[in-house]
């Protein structure tokens, strides 16, 4: 991570939040295409949408949607790297089994217990999330005494029961909008370098969130520009990886924070990544 990543947003369901986000099976590779040539380094792709409210779906019915996909992915993209995004451990055991490159799990660890023991027998980086409740309950009036000390607390717990499983390599998620009302999620972003501490990278998932959205008054379709926003103050307080819907603004953003950072350094062709 010796600089700040993208992290390309594929959902293989019809029910995630964003519309623009779902994607028919048939176009997924069509997607990824799209992403990788807009300057992504990985794609995080879910077959169960974890929008408040939402249900946990069997594993066996998220393996199907997702198996062909993983299983091919690597012929098509070999250059990319594979992210599966799930809870269950047996869906994470099939997806490395095929190649998939890490595990993105918005329980971090905790929905099952098999979870860390079953990323540890792989040499690959596993995500920890910070989730308050399960996703169908999850907005019920979330509460903390400080949820920036919760979360800190949550990743040195599962920090520790990750590498006593055997996992090396680690990245933080503090779970913007999972369990958390609007404050707590500015509360987070506001306080975010608080987590460099743990020496583990951290991933910031805002993409046209209602973070975002209740503040601007808009829906997900319009809540692009406040995204780009948050992502520039997020990669302002120490944020490596950028999870996103929309690629190109985010490397755009990538390269502008790039510039700002070290405004003396000699000028390079970002433009050469871009889709103009």
């Amino acid at each position: 991570m010796e600089k700040p990543a993208v992290m390309g947003i594929v959902n293989v369901t019809n029910d995630s939040f964003y519309v623009g986000s779902r994607v028919d099976e048939k176009e997924v590779f069509e997607r990824i295409e799209a992403m990788q040539v807009q300057g992504a380094l990985i794609i995080d792709i879910g077959a169960m949408s974890s929008r408040p409210g939402a249900e946990i779906i069997p594993h066996e019915v998220e393996w199907r949607r997702l198996s062909h996909i993983v299983s091919a992915f690597h012929k098509r993209f070999p250059d990319l790297l594979l992210s599966v995004d799930t809870l269950h451990s047996a869906t994470a055991q099939k997806a490395l089994d095929c190649g998939a490159d890490m595990i993105n799990d918005i329980s971090g660890g905790t929905f099952d217990a098999k979870m860390l023991t079953t990323v540890g027998r792989f040499d690959v980086p596993f995500v920890i999330m910070h989730m308050q409740g399960l996703p169908e309950n999850m907005q019920d009036n979330p509460s903390y005494d400080n949820v920036v000390t919760k979360v800190f607390d949550f990743f040195v717990r599962q920090i520790a029961a990750a590498e006593n499983a055997g996992i090396v390599d680690l990245i933080l998620d503090p779970g913007f909008g999972f369990g958390k009302t609007l404050t707590h999620n500015y509360q987070l972003l506001h306080d975010l370098h608080a987590f460099e501490i743990l020496r583990y990278p951290v991933l910031a998932g805002v993409s046209r969130k209602g973070m975002i959205q209740k503040i601007l008054g808009v829906d997900a379709d319009n809540a692009l520009n406040g995204t780009t926003a948050v992502h520039m103050l997020a990669l302002m307080k120490g944020v490596r990886i950028l999870r996103v819907h929309d690629v190109q603004e985010a490397v755009q953003c990538i390269h502008i924070w790039e510039k700002f950072k070290t405004p003396d350094q000699g000028d390079s062709d970002h433009g050469s990544y871009i889709i103009s």
